[in-house]
């Protein structure tokens, strides 16, 4: 409306001067005229005439030219105003599309997400929402295509498709796959902390702990854990590591392993017995006898006892000599004392022997106990005080696996 008068207002305003004007000079005896001339054809008019024409074709012209204008934009607005329809759909279908995924409705969220996702400003929302709807309801496959999808879309986003797909594969149990991104994705950005984060939990689903120790430099010093959870997974580490190592049975594998181990770690309970135990077990008890027996002096650990009359010592007399200095400081302990009484058995001293197992029964009864005293009575010809010891120890051994089956039930 306000156009149209835009329009005739100064059409009019032009035709009411025009009367004026003539009104004026209608008081002269020639008012004015126009003769135009072509060839042998002449035209003439008055002065008033001819201007107002001049305005009347001027906006007619105008008219004109306004209408092919327009004519020739409507193509290009109505495929506007068809993309605007598209687009302003696609902005209610991701909003159906998300509130239906976040009320368990997958099928229903990856259909409506994905026929409107090409009109969408943000199709990469479509395929992402679209790729966990259909993981939601175990088609992986579909998931995967949305994935592809919506790489073809953003390309320039390679890195939170990445993250998406690795995330939806560590929640399907698809390890390999999600360290196959996240491997890709951390050559791309090292330091990136979703990444390290998921690359961490992926190592630790698969149980790759040298991947673990690899990454752990990076989890502390681009602040990824809080410091205590990385000490906490640097001795989890360093342990499974050493358990490892004690599998494959080499002791040079497990002694450049142990070298490369922080001394702090080292010092943590639990720690130095793998060590010892993996290196007792590989065959290489002889050296690692003389730590062994350094590390009880300094920190009183009962599994390291255990382990100390474990280790096959060149010099039994010795290791026992060893061993009986410690029971002055720990005269009643019974595993120090069942320990002892194993070690004079080595030496052939049944005296010793028998004397430190019946001290160790008495301060608290074990199995080994029982059926070491027995043997070393049994040996001896004393078969019925053998058999008693035998008797005990059968005895305290149905009660401890009644007592773990109690505990289970």
């Amino acid at each position: 409306m306000k156009k149209l008068l835009y329009f005739l207002g100064p059409l009019f305003a032009t035709v009411a001067v025009a009367y004026f004007v003539n009104q004026s000079l209608e008081q002269f005896d020639s008012p004015g005229y126009v003769l135009i001339g072509i060839g042998h054809w002449s035209m003439e008019t008055s002065l008033v005439v001819f201007a107002v024409s001049q305005v009347i074709v001027f906006y007619l012209l105008y008219l004109l030219f306004r209408s092919l204008g327009y004519l020739l934009r409507l193509p290009g607005q109505l495929k506007n105003r068809g993309k605007n329809i598209k687009f302003n759909r696609s902005q209610e279908a991701l909003i159906a599309g998300l509130v239906d995924s976040a009320e368990g409705n997958w099928e229903r969220a990856e259909k409506v997400l994905i026929k409107h996702a090409t009109h969408s400003g943000a199709p990469l929302i479509h395929y992402l929402t679209a790729a966990k709807a259909a993981q939601s309801r175990g088609a992986f496959d579909k998931r995967d295509e949305y994935l592809k999808q919506a790489t073809d879309q953003a390309p320039d986003s390679s890195l939170v498709i990445g993250l998406t797909q690795a995330e939806l594969s560590l929640s399907g149990n698809q390890f390999e796959q999600a360290l196959e991104t996240l491997t890709r994705l951390h050559s791309i950005d090292p330091t990136h902390a979703t990444v390290l984060k998921l690359l961490h939990q992926t190592y630790q689903h698969i149980g790759d702990w040298q991947g673990i120790r690899k990454l752990l430099p990076s989890l502390h010093s681009n602040k990824i854990l809080m410091e205590t959870e990385v000490k906490l997974l640097e001795i989890q580490t360093f342990s499974q590591l050493l358990k490892e190592s004690a599998g494959k049975g080499n002791p040079e594998e497990i002694q450049l392993l142990w070298s490369e181990i922080p001394d702090y770690i080292k010092s943590v309970a639990g720690i130095a017995a793998i060590y010892f135990a993996a290196m007792i077990s590989a065959g290489m008890g002889v050296l690692i006898e003389n730590d062994l027996a350094n590390t009880l002096t300094v920190v009183w650990d009962e599994t390291l006892v255990i382990l100390f009359g474990s280790v096959q010592s060149d010099n039994a007399s010795k290791q026992l000599e060893t061993a009986e200095k410690w029971a002055y400081v720990h005269p009643e302990n019974a595993v120090l004392l069942g320990v002892l009484g194993k070690l004079a058995i080595k030496c052939g001293d049944t005296f010793k022997a028998e004397s430190y197992l019946a001290k160790s029964i008495a301060a608290e009864p074990t199995v080994e106990a029982y059926q070491l005293l027995g043997d070393l009575l049994f040996v001896q010809g004393d078969k019925d005080n053998a058999i008693t010891f035998y008797k005990n120890g059968l005895e305290l051994a149905s009660s401890e696996i009644v007592s773990q089956i109690n505990t289970l039930s």
